[in-house]
């Protein structure tokens, strides 16, 4: 795993989507962590050797990551190789489906309640239902596991991650803070070594606040803005060559609850008279 971090150096690329598929033991899964921390990827586990719902919950209090995703239990396909069904590592169709969502949708958009390809069941039994929470679906989701659903073809269904922090509950949350730090750098390496004057910061601040203002217009996050802040950047500071840009956003949330009141009356009897002379 050591070797993703000389990805860039070696290859002129940097993993952001990681997964051990099949071997992420909790000493694997723990040391990716690591990883994906450094890389400013996501990792996405299976809760290892796990049977039951309650074993994949107790499972989730070894992690407090925020880049990474527990997925329980794994789906099922056909293998042509054994001429029978076999088990469809779920965190692997997790790492090819959040290529596809990048690449379709977004890096805004969580991996849950789209359609998986290629599966054909799942390795144990979930009681999930789309108006009641108080099932085995909900139970993981609220413990922060991500699960598997049969609705209209396969899904993940669960968009939580590992994070200890609120802020950081969901997979978007923290995917969105890792492409913001990288693109806004990444933009700007023009500017490390030049000449620190005060043009040079105000050209910082109009082209992070440029392309805050383009995500926003996409959808992306759903707003932001950026500064210089005056007591931070004092004249030792400016004098040892040090310039702090200030920038702060709001993602985009999941619809994780959407809830349905029903209300029953006798309202609209009221003008029965009418509609049936007209």
């Amino acid at each position: 795993m050591k070797a993703l971090l000389s990805a860039q150096s070696q290859l002129g690329v940097k993993p952001r989507i990681l997964g051990v598929p099949g071997h992420d033991t909790q000493a694997v899964a723990t040391e990716l962590l690591s990883v994906a921390q450094c890389l400013r990827g996501f990792a996405y586990l299976s809760a290892y050797g796990c049977k039951t719902v309650e074993e994949a919950i107790a499972y989730r209090a070894n992690f407090s990551q925020r880049e990474g995703m527990l997925i329980w239990p794994d789906f099922i396909n056909f293998d042509t190789v054994l001429n029978a069904d076999a088990t469809a590592y779920a965190s692997a169709r997790a790492l090819g489906l959040r290529a596809k969502i990048d690449e379709q949708t977004g890096w805004h958009k969580t991996l849950s309640n789209v359609g998986v390809n290629g599966v054909t069941g799942l390795s144990a039994d979930v009681f999930w239902d789309l108006q009641d929470p108080a099932t085995d679906a909900g139970l993981l989701n609220q413990n922060d596991v991500t699960t598997l659903i049969r609705k209209d073809g396969f899904r993940f269904w669960g968009s939580r991650c590992l994070s200890d922090d609120p802020l950081f509950a969901f997979e978007n949350y923290t995917r969105t803070a890792q492409v913001l730090a990288d693109t806004i750098a990444e933009a700007h390496m023009w500017a490390v070594d030049g000449v620190l004057n005060p043009s040079l910061a105000r050209d910082i601040i109009e082209g992070i606040r440029a392309k805050l203002r383009s995500l926003k217009s996409q959808g992306y996050i759903f707003g932001a803005d950026c500064w210089l802040d005056e007591s931070v950047n004092d004249k030792d500071s400016l004098k040892a060559g040090k310039l702090t840009i200030d920038y702060d956003y709001t993602p985009v949330p999941p619809l994780e609850n959407l809830m349905l009141r029903q209300r029953i009356t006798d309202q609209y009897l009221l003008d029965f008279s009418s509609q049936a002379s007209a």
